[in-house]
């Protein structure tokens, strides 16, 4: 796409002028310094389908997942998944390959009262499995399934594997998954009534099975799952749920932040034997400061780790409650901030009908719960099936930290608060600018729009925003 924002030496002179202040009243949205709109961006290539595919023509695309492999774009959809080669020309955007995995349990899925177009095989797990497969899992009618393929030839390798925990069985319900050490990490409901929402391990030649406890709300509360990654002793899943803490205040949305040791075998015969013995999650708080904070409560989308400021980072693109006003806000959260509140105090519920509270350090055994065997407090422990009972009981009835991780600076890198769409997407670049030290932000909308947001910290970590682009990339008519 030909870029139609002025020169970077323009806009870079231009940032030390139209920058947004740091100052602690509520940003107003910025104007953008160019509008690129459809008749501009219509008459740009787009894929619709393979040729004969009556059902894309008819249902449409519904892409579920992307994965970029070197200079491969995967993409996977209904029935399909699509590579595109990122070095062929912008007029020929077409797959120079493709494979296609249809179901055939379409007539049980229907006799079970599921609509026909929800019975195809939406293809909800995507990953890289070692350099030469990709795993991918789909809900094959409501039955949902696995499968390894090649990834230079998208031929199947070995045989089907039961896709339940590992993908979800409707379409619209959210997942994620990785593979890291040679075992699947995946979060996705495990039932065909989505009331079993775990975080699962499995696959691995060494590790066990583990998972989450079953329907219980303090582990997990209705979550949706955007996002894992792995990274030091940990995997990471990023989400948001139905808060434990504001029951008051009816189905209150919180953003959540858990972790698991990669190193986790479980429990004892005794307590919490095949689950996880080091599942912890802590509040993300994107929010504006002021006299009374203006919280972005609904995570939407959560970037892999980025440097910011010489510290790994991740940038999330938040939302605000849907009995709010419309806004959307992105965060930028250090991985050192969040390991801090992983290590700060419990939070607890003593009754029904108290608050919540930190858990008193007195009541805290040792080593502390949610640590990793051989490392840090629990150094002394081999593996976690090792570890007390006391240790164990406590994690299962307390996974929920008590501080909520603060925003990198203090506060939203952009917000928008005047439109009534929503921001639901991001991808970041850290490295722009003819120094390489700016940060462009790429935030999709619902209805169809990219913004492209040059932002900037100074000496003092605030952060400089300015809009540099508003494109309308969707058209109805296509």
């Amino acid at each position: 796409m030909p870029p139609s924002c002025p020169a970077a030496a323009a806009v870079l002179l231009l940032l030390g002028r139209c920058l947004l202040p740091s100052a602690l009243s509520f940003p107003k949205d910025l104007a953008p310094l160019s509008t690129v709109g459809l008749p501009t961006t219509s008459p740009y290539p787009c894929f619709r389908g393979l040729a004969g595919d009556n059902d894309t023509a008819q249902l449409g695309l519904d892409f579920q997942r992307m994965l970029r492999l070197n200079q491969t774009l995967f993409i996977a959809a209904r029935d399909h998944v699509y590579a595109f080669d990122l070095r062929q020309a912008p007029e020929e955007f077409y797959p120079d390959r493709h494979l296609t995995w249809k179901t055939q349990d379409m007539k049980n899925c229907a006799m079970r009262g599921k609509l026909q177009d929800e019975c195809y095989n939406y293809i909800k797990v995507l990953v890289p499995k070692n350099d030469r497969t990709l795993f991918a899992c789909g809900t094959n009618s409501f039955n949902p399934m696995c499968r390894t393929y090649q990834i230079s030839s998208l031929e199947q390798e070995g045989e089907e594997l039961n896709g339940q925990a590992r993908c979800p069985f409707d379409a619209k319900q959210t997942n994620v998954a990785l593979f890291a050490d040679g075992n699947l990490y995946s979060a996705t409901v495990a039932d065909f009534q989505a009331s079993d929402a775990v975080i699962y391990r499995s696959l691995g030649e060494r590790s066990p099975v583990l998972r989450t406890i079953k329907y219980d709300s303090k582990w997990l509360r209705e979550p949706h799952f955007l996002h894992a990654l792995e990274y030091g002793n940990y995997v990471y899943f990023f989400f948001r749920e139905i808060s434990m803490e504001y029951t008051t205040l009816g189905r209150v949305i919180f953003s959540r932040v858990g972790r698991v040791c990669k190193n986790d075998m479980g429990g004892s015969p005794r307590v919490l034997e095949k689950y996880w013995t080091s599942f912890l999650k802590a509040r993300l708080n994107c929010s504006v400061p002021g006299d009374a904070f203006f919280y972005f409560d609904v995570l939407q989308a959560v970037t892999d780790v980025f440097q910011v400021n010489g510290r790994p980072a991740v940038f999330g693109v938040f939302t605000t409650q849907s009995n709010s006003i419309t806004g959307s806000a992105v965060c930028a959260f250090y991985l050192d901030d969040i390991e801090r509140a992983f290590a700060g105090k419990f939070k607890e519920q003593k009754n029904a009908d108290s608050a919540w509270t930190p858990v008193p350090e007195e009541k805290v055994p040792k080593p502390r719960p949610g640590s990793c065997a051989s490392v840090g407090q629990a150094a002394g422990y081999r593996t976690s099936n090792e570890f007390p009972d006391e240790t164990l009981a406590f994690i299962k009835s307390y996974p929920l930290l008590d501080e909520a991780v603060p925003a990198a600076t203090g506060r939203p890198w952009f917000t928008k608060t005047t439109s009534r769409y929503k921001l639901t997407q991001l991808a970041v670049d850290t490295a722009a600018g003819p120094h390489r030290n700016y940060t462009v932000l790429f935030l999709g909308s619902e209805d169809g729009k990219v913004l492209k947001v040059l932002t900037g910290t100074k000496e003092n970590s605030s952060v400089e925003t300015l809009l540099l682009e508003e494109i309308s990339v969707y058209s109805p008519a296509q």
